[in-house]
This record gives C-alpha cells, sequence and structure tokens, in this order.
C-alpha cells in the first residue's frame, strides 16, 4: 500500500500544482467573479425559456418558444434522464468557470503523455504548453464553453487509444470508453469530428508500423477493442447522439429543397452549409505564423497599442481630446490578416514550436509521424478557401465535413500535435540513443531554421508585407489616409517587436538545450527553465486577451439582461404572441428578446432550416403578412433614441380557420406565394402533402365559427373550435414532425406543414378539444440506451479493474 502510495504521490503533486495554476489565472473567481462571455450571454437568452420552466414544474421541456419562433432545445444544454455520463463530467469540472476547463485541458494532456511513458515531470511540463496555448484561452474568454469543453477530453480519448495499442487492452478499452463517452458529452460534434480525422491519422500510420513489424493481427484487435469502446461511449450519449442526429437533418445543417436566393438567383444545392459560410473563417497562408509570432498580423481586430502610439496621434491630429484618442487606440484595428474577425492570435508559442522542429530530427517512428500528419492536416484544411481545391475535395467527398463552418478552428489539432512532438524532442534529448554530437548538429539545424525565419522577417519586412487591412479602405475614406498609415505604422512596430521576441525566446530555448549538451545543466534544471520559458511566452500572450478585466459580478454574469420600457409594456401582456425587436440593442443582443419574449430571432448556430430560410425572402423584409401569420403582437421600434412596443393589431391570431389552399408544386413556390398570399384567408400547400392527407382545397368559412387557445407551455398547447362545418386550422406554430403529436378529443390525428413552416390540421364540424404536445420518441428511446450502456459500462469497469489489479499483482 505505501508503495502504492509513494508511486501516485508525484501525480498528486502535479494534479494539486494544476487546480493552483487553474485558479491562480481565472483568480477573480475565488472572489465570487464569474467571466462575461459574449456567446454564453446570448445562450442565457436562448436557456431562459427552458431553464424557467424546468424550475417552475420540475419538469425538462425538450422545446422552446422564446426564439426563432420555436425550436427544439437539444442543442440548448437539454437534460435527459440516464445521462450518467454527464454526471461524471460534472465531478470532473469540480473548480469554478472557466478555471474548470483549464484544469481538464491540463489533465486531459497529462494522461495523454503518460500514457505515451514520458516521465511525470515533462508530462507536466507539455500539460502547461498545450492549456496555456492562447487560442484555447481565447476561446474561454468568448465563450466558446462547449468547444473548449470538447478539446479538453481530446488528448484523454488518444491516450485510451494509444494504451490500446500498447496491448494495454483492458486499461485502454476503459479509459476509451469513458473519455470518448465525455468527449461526446461536451457536445461540440465540430471538435469531435476533427478528433476523429487525427484518429484516422493515428490508425493509418500505426497500421503502416504493423504491416512492417508484422504485428496486423494485433492491430485489427486493438481496432476490435476500440470499436467496442466507441459503440458503448455513443450508448452513454445515446440520448443527445440521436436527437442531435434528428435534429440536424431539419436544422440549417441538413438539406435544403430550396435551388433560388431570395433574389431569385440560383442557389448553390448542398446537403449541407453553403461553401461560402463553412470557408469565412479561412486562415491566410502567412498568417500561419501567427502560430510562431504572435502579432505577426497584427493580433486582433482590437488591439491596445497605447499612448505613444502613432494611431494615437493620429487621433489627435483629427481633433480627438487625449482621453478620446487613448480610448481610441485601445481598440485599434490592428489585424492585417484575410479573416473577417480574430479576437486574437492562435499562438502555439515560439519555445514549443522551436521545440517541435528539434523533435522533427530527433524523434523517429511512428509517433513523429502521425503527430506531422495530424499537424500538416490541419494547417492546410485551415486555409479554407485560401486551399480551394484540397478545401472542395472535402466538402464534396469526405462524409460530414460540409456541416462544419469556420475551418480555420480545424487548428486544434496542430494545437494538439505540436506540443506532444515538443515534449518528446525532451525526452530524446535526455536519452542515449543519439550521441550528443548528433544532437549539437539537429540543434543547429533548428536554430538555422527557427531563428533564421525570424531574421529573415525582421530584414525583408517591407519587401515581403505590405501591412494593409481589409477595411483600411472604409478607414482612408472615414478618417483620411494619414490615418491608415498610422495604423500600418503601428502594425510594422507590433510585427517587429513580437518577431524580436520570438527570436530571443527561440536563443534562449537553444541556449538551454546546448548547455545541457555540454553537461553544464541537469535534466531537471532544463525541464525547471522550459517551464519557465513556456509559461512566461504563453501567458503573457494570453493575459494580453482574457485577465481580470473579463469578469464582473456573479449577479450581471446570471442576469445579464435588463427590461427596458417597451419590454416592461409587453411584459404586461399575459396572452401567448411573438415579438420582433428591430431596437439597436436587440440587435446588437439576438438573445435578449428571448430572455423576455417569444421571439422571432435569436443566437444559434444551427436553427431550423425552413425557419431560417423564411428569415431571409419575408421577415428581415418586413413583410407583413409573414409577420401576421407568425403572430407578431409586438414589434419594438427605436425612435428619437427611445424604445418603444407598436402593437400589431393586424395579426392572425394564434389559430384561425381559412377559406382556401393555394396549392404549388415546389418549396421555390410555396416560399415565394408568401410574398403576397393573405395568410388571414389562404393557406399555400404543395401538392404532395395535400394528396397525402386528402384535404380539400376550399372551404366555407362559418361567422360565428371560432378557435382559441386555452392553454400554452413550451412543450404543450390546447384549443377549443366551435364550427358548423368541416374546416382546416392553421396555427401559428414552428412545425417540426419529430415529437409533436396533435390529438383531437384525445384521439391522435395527423397535422402538416402549411406556409412554409407552420402547422395545420383538419378539424371537423362541431365542438372539439385541439391539442398539440411534444413528446419525443427519440428522448425515451436514447435514455433506455443510455441506461443499458451504464449498466453495461458499470459492469466492465469492475470486471477491468479487477483484471488490472491482478495482473499488477502477478507482475510484483
Amino acid at each position: 500500500m505505501s508503495f502504492s502510495l509513494k508511486k501516485f504521490l508525484p501525480h498528486l503533486f502535479v494534479l494539486l500544482g494544476f487546480v493552483i495554476l487553474s485558479l491562480a489565472y481565472f483568480s477573480p473567481v475565488l472572489e465570487g467573479k464569474k467571466i462575461f462571455q459574449s456567446d454564453i450571454m446570448h445562450y442565457i437568452g436562448m436557456a431562459q425559456q427552458q431553464k424557467e420552466f424546468a424550475k417552475t414544474t420540475g419538469e425538462e421541456t425538450y422545446w422552446t418558444n422564446s426564439a426563432f419562433g420555436g425550436m427544439p432545445t437539444y442543442q440548448l444544454g437539454a437534460k435527459y434522464p440516464h445521462n450518467y455520463i454527464k454526471k461524471l463530467d460534472l465531478t470532473l469540472r469540480f473548480l469554478p468557470r472557466p478555471a474548470d476547463y483549464l484544469f481538464l485541458y491540463f489533465l486531459g494532456f497529462y494522461i495523454l503523455l503518460l500514457s505515451l511513458k514520458v516521465d511525470f515531470k515533462l508530462a507536466a511540463f507539455g500539460a502547461l504548453a498545450f492549456g496555456f496555448s492562447t487560442y484555447l484561452i481565447i476561446i474561454l474568454g468568448v465563450g466558446h464553453n462547449s468547444k473548449a469543453h470538447a478539446i479538453a477530453y481530446m488528448p484523454m480519448v488518444l491516450a485510451g487509444i494509444i494504451l490500446t495499442f500498447r496491448k494495454r487492452y483492458v486499461l485502454g478499452f476503459l479509459l476509451t470508453t469513458i473519455a470518448l463517452g465525455l468527449e461526446i458529452v461536451a457536445n461540440h460534434f465540430q471538435m469531435t469530428y476533427y478528433l476523429l480525422l487525427l484518429v484516422l491519422v493515428l490508425g493509418i500510420t500505426y497500421l503502416i508500423d504493423a504491416y512492417r513489424k508484422k504485428l496486423v493481427p494485433h492491430f485489427f484487435k486493438s481496432v476490435g477493442i476500440l470499436i467496442v469502446a466507441a459503440i458503448i461511449a455513443v450508448g452513454l450519449n445515446a440520448t443527445n447522439f440521436l436527437a442531435t442526429q434528428e435534429y440536424v437533418k431539419e436544422s440549417t445543417r441538413g438539406k435544403s429543397e430550396l435551388t433560388i436566393n431570395p433574389d431569385g438567383s440560383p442557389k448553390e444545392v448542398s446537403t449541407g452549409l453553403s461553401n461560402e459560410y463553412i470557408t469565412e473563417y479561412s486562415y491566410g497562408i502567412w498568417e500561419t505564423f501567427n502560430l510562431y509570432i504572435p502579432k505577426f498580423m497584427g493580433g486582433g481586430n482590437s488591439e491596445d497599442v497605447g499612448k505613444e502610439s502613432a494611431t494615437y496621434k493620429a487621433y489627435v491630429n483629427l481633433g480627438a481630446s487625449p482621453i478620446e484618442a487613448l480610448e481610441a487606440s485601445r481598440e485599434a484595428p490592428m489585424y492585417w490578416g484575410d479573416q473577417p474577425i480574430v479576437e486574437a492570435p492562435a499562438y502555439v508559442g515560439a519555445v514549443i514550436i522551436f521545440l517541435f522542429v528539434l523533435g522533427l530530427f530527433l524523434v523517429k517512428g511512428r509517433l513523429k509521424w502521425w503527430l506531422v500528419g495530424g499537424t500538416i492536416l490541419s494547417l492546410l484544411l485551415s486555409y479554407g478557401k485560401n486551399l480551394d481545391f484540397l478545401t472542395n475535395f472535402f466538402i464534396e467527398y469526405v462524409p460530414l465535413y460540409n456541416k462544419f463552418r469556420a475551418v480555420s478552428s480545424i487548428q486544434v489539432i496542430l494545437e494538439l500535435c505540436m506540443p506532444i512532438l515538443g515534449v518528446f524532442a525532451l525526452v530524446r534529448l535526455f536519452n542515449d540513443f543519439q550521441k550528443n554530437e548528433e544532437k549539437l548538429r539537429y540543434l543547429k539545424y533548428t536554430v538555422i531554421i527557427t531563428a533564421g525565419l525570424c531574421v529573415v522577417f525582421l530584414l525583408f519586412k517591407s519587401s515581403l508585407f505590405d501591412f494593409e487591412g481589409l477595411r483600411d479602405d472604409r478607414f482612408a475614406q472615414a478618417y483620411g489616409q494619414p490615418f491608415v498609415d498610422a495604423l500600418i505604422e503601428d502594425r510594422k512596430a507590433l510585427f517587429t517587436s513580437d518577431t524580436l521576441r520570438t527570436l530571443i525566446l527561440v536563443l534562449l530555448s537553444a541556449g538551454t538545450v546546448f548547455l545541457f549538451l555540454k553537461e553544464k545543466l541537469s535534466e531537471k534544471k532544463v525541464v525547471i527553465v522550459f517551464v519557465i520559458l513556456v509559461l512566461f511566452d504563453l501567458v503573457m500572450v494570453d493575459r494580453e486577451y482574457v485577465n481580470s478585466s473579463n469578469f464582473k459580478s456573479a449577479r450581471i454574469v446570471d442576469m445579464p439582461y435588463q427590461a427596458n420600457a417597451a419590454d416592461k409594456e409587453i411584459l404586461k401582456d399575459k396572452s401567448h404572441f411573438r415579438v420582433l425587436d428591430m431596437s439597436s440593442q436587440g440587435q446588437s443582443q439576438p438573445g435578449k428578446a428571448a430572455y423576455f419574449h417569444n421571439s422571432l430571432f435569436g443566437y444559434h448556430a444551427a436553427k431550423l432550416g425552413r425557419y431560417n430560410e423564411l428569415l431571409d425572402f419575408h421577415v428581415y423584409r418586413n413583410n407583413m403578412n409573414v409577420l401576421n401569420m407568425l403572430n407578431t403582437k409586438y414589434i419594438i421600434i427605436e425612435e428619437q433614441g427611445q424604445v418603444l412596443p407598436y402593437t400589431n393589431k393586424e395579426t392572425n391570431g394564434n389559430a384561425w380557420f381559412i377559406r382556401e389552399f393555394e396549392i404549388v408544386e415546389t418549396a421555390n413556390e410555396e416560399i415565394k406565394a408568401l410574398d403576397s398570399l393573405d395568410t388571414k384567408l389562404k393557406a399555400v400547400i404543395q401538392k404532395s402533402l395535400l394528396s397525402s392527407n386528402i384535404l380539400k382545397e376550399s372551404y366555407s368559412l362559418d361567422s360565428i365559427a371560432s378557435i382559441e387557445l386555452k392553454e400554452f407551455k413550451p412543450n404543450y398547447l390546447k384549443y377549443e373550435t366551435n364550427n358548423s362545418n368541416d374546416a382546416f386550422a392553421v396555427f401559428s406554430e414552428i412545425y417540426y414532425q419529430p415529437g409533436w403529436i396533435s390529438l383531437i378529443d384525445g384521439q391522435e390525428v395527423p397535422h402538416q406543414r402549411v406556409n412554409y413552416v407552420l402547422r395545420g390540421m383538419s378539424i371537423p364540424k362541431g365542438n372539439h378539444i385541439i391539442e398539440f404536445k411534444f413528446e419525443p420518441q427519440v428522448v425515451k428511446t436514447g435514455s433506455n440506451i443510455a441506461l443499458a450502456s451504464s449498466a453495461v459500462l458499470g459492469i466492465l469497469l469492475v470486471v477491468g479493474l479487477f483484471f488490472e489489479f491482478k495482473r499488477k499483482k502477478i507482475d510484483a
């Protein structure tokens, strides 16, 4: 027992160090403050209705009416029964946010390096290099929590896979199952997809190595074990996985029936996102060097260049007061790359890249090749439209690749691979596999490449780059060419200072390695020096973009929206309706209206596809017939600085009977028909739906007929009808076939889609009770699978740990 404790003690100290560092970096959490994240602010608005419902009823709703007219909550933090892997995830994230994610970065990478048989000291060093990688910190600052969450579990999944290939079948299987389960629970499928691409690179490399070493049976045995692990991991997350798969077909990630754009021009037909949308954020070729020199391209869109900058002086020359000029120069547009918006450079670190290049020479075998392969693939795909032949190939032929946008984010793979190879450069440096003379030669090559690159940039920067940004023409028109010249001068200054910074760090790193090879420094001291260098290198850059200024009081973060006069007036109305917020605040804070009302807008990366098309074709163009059919009772407008609620008295209400159908053949005709359709009397429907439900083409309207909404919840609506004739009713509710069931007097009956996005139903004459219930079968099915998978994993965990303990006892 004492021997085992002694063996585990170093790891315990390392984990304690990770906790301390995580809390130290985000120290305001110790004062009870919370980080203010713009994306999370929008999410709070989107999720407010479902949270209030759960708080009031103790039940979970899987539908919300508060945003985009209505949508499932599957991607809005829905909680599912028997989601035990989520409970484990919450246990691991015991620190206050966002320190919990930083701790997970450290923990996952540490486990990965241990699985590769790296000494705990170097494993800790590697974990710090990975965790403080600038991009991983930046995404915490802006609120990409699910992305950070998924990235944090990537190394742990790789650890399980590597252990399995190392013939640690039981431990590898258990770790892969649990880690992949945690990876999926993070609910960022784009990051998980990128991890899969890296795993494929790893698998190909291991297969080639197995073939050379005549270990192919072992390779396929390992693959079989990992497939079982993956199946169980998916099973643990079955509800979320199945619900997402069901929803994605109906979302903007699914296939559209439209073949035209709102202006009538032909539309690019795709089974996923458009090529333009996918590649909007494409990394520039020259921008690659941001990974090595933080402000190679100016840093982010808003940089603090200070009082001594040319930009400050330019503002003063334009007539700004010293205080105004100083404030403006704190948000100077320094970024001059190709992307629309960049919060900060995706800086991996000068020290890590120096070690990575050294590793290219020192490290041999399959480890190097899957890390280099992953790095190159990640970098090339991040170029997007700047390397369109490769990007277009992946969009066209690689399954699911066209479901994800912002291709530049695939660089998370190289941000994972580079520190691993960098750590192994030190591992090989410390061992005796190569002579010191050979290592010195490799060090020389590394210095020539890394330091030489900096020298070339410093000497030839003016001939290589123009330092002109995408928006400089606008600045020239607004402020004059001298202002743009000042921006360029400051961009050159940042470029020069950061290139010198990188050069110094490279020379310090090279000097440390040189002193070790000359036996002037011990291994322990080398590790300490590199820990100091990496922390200085990365944390200094990180703190420029995410620091204590990002934190606010918990009350402000938890309740980011305050009701204005218009909101307060609208909230007095307790009926069921929708709100269109056209005010400047509503446009800049798209989650705000959803926080207080049932909004036509919202903030989400995967809206319902048909509704998004309705927005583009009609809502954004203020088509009142469409706003009326969506029951838009209030429109928040801004006049002379005042925010006012305009009451739309022409709204169709919650439901209404129509007189006739306008029958069309295609989706194009259906959405175009809404241009001039009198939605109070007519409904447009595709012919295929009309014939399948045996509907009449016209109806007699009874002047005293009525349909009235009596009860409404996010997942339940109840109406009473009175009509002397058979009729057809249109409901101002968004049509979503998977999950919504409709009943007349307690008997389930079909309803269908009309007016492109709404629900419609044939109603027999007489008095009836109409109900809509959202009871998604996918949640029930998924929960049962999750329960069974959890039980299987529990049994395998007990059996597996027993055999591992028994094996260790025999080895001892």
